[in-house]
């Protein structure tokens, strides 16, 4: 027997959102990459490469992509059944309720979400469906190096026909801002950290605003899905919170604030996202909504709550 080991880097991205007891609620994008053991046979290979990203993302992304991954055992945290499919709760560090189906979230039984814990999770998933020949499986995730200011936040896409309407999944992203034509870091690093674990909402999804609470609420083809959490963590926006209205929002502010033309390239997790460029003259028009496009939602920004 001939053993041998295949290697894919960056299998796929990992774009969830996460809870911990000392960030509370933020957004993740991670590269996945894979490494099998097993024996090569009469062909060849140990596993054909074209046969290798169907079946490990498909698996991969319909356990954890675009989910809220909860860690069931940390303090504070509870989980029950309720008409929308589970209803999670937690106290720590601040209070938040979760509603939706049980698609939407990655529930696992530690006390933190570790690289450690979710490279376990997905060997072991990997593992009950082996393809022929293969023996062993490891998983690496790893977070895109970036040069200069990163985010995260989490949202959801009521108008989404795809994982991207749960309403608690999110993004680890960088943000480019040009200055009149040149790149300005002083202002990425700002708004980063602004932004930095945030909540982004859109306006017509504002359900309740109890106490110091929003509570925000939707149905969408996958079911219904609530939220509730403090509104220090909200930044609320006119528009659904489409990347493209994101990058928007960003640019409209910027150029309100400062007097000045500004361009902002922002990303979804890795690799994508989207550009938009603001004078403060076309700042200050009146925002025009699209008509609603089912097939995708193309929508996003405006203040603070």
């Amino acid at each position: 027997m001939i053993t041998k080991t295949l290697f894919v880097r960056a299998l796929t991205a990992l774009d969830a959102s996460t809870w911990s007891n000392t960030r509370g609620l933020y957004g993740i994008s991670q590269h996945l990459d894979i490494e099998l053991d097993g024996e090569v046979g009469h062909d060849g290979m140990l596993f054909d490469f074209g046969n290798v990203k169907p079946w490990a993302k498909g698996l991969i992304d319909q356990d954890a992509d675009h989910t809220l991954i909860v860690p069931t055992l940390a303090e504070g945290v509870s989980v029950t059944d309720c008409p929308e499919g589970l209803s999670l709760r937690f106290t720590q560090p601040y209070a938040m309720e979760v509603r939706g189906p049980r698609q939407a979230f990655c529930l696992l039984p530690v006390a933190e979400i570790t690289d450690e814990v979710m490279t376990q999770h997905f060997e072991k998933l990997l593992m009950r469906r082996l393809p022929p020949r293969v023996d062993a499986i490891r998983v690496k995730l790893r977070n895109e190096v970036i040069d200069g200011a990163t985010y995260t936040y989490s949202h959801g896409l009521r108008h989404h026909t795809g994982n991207c309407q749960r309403i608690a999944h999110g993004h680890r992203s960088p943000l480019i801002i040009e200055r009149n034509g040149e790149r300005d870091t002083t202002l990425e690093a700002e708004w980063a950290e602004k932004l930095h674990d945030s909540y982004l909402a859109e306006e017509a999804d504002l359900f309740d605003r109890p106490g110091r609470d929003m509570v925000f609420s939707y149905e969408a083809p996958q079911g219904k899905f609530r939220i509730r959490l403090p509104r220090q963590r909200v930044w609320l926006l006119p528009t659904p919170t489409t990347i493209e209205w994101i990058a928007d929002w960003l640019a409209r502010q910027i150029a309100l604030e400062s007097g000045d033309t500004i361009r902002v390239e922002a990303y979804e997790g890795i690799n994508k996202g989207a550009i938009a460029l603001h004078t403060p003259e076309s700042a200050r028009q009146p925002l025009v909504m699209p008509t609603l496009d089912t097939s995708r939602e193309e929508v996003a920004g405006n203040e603070a709550s």
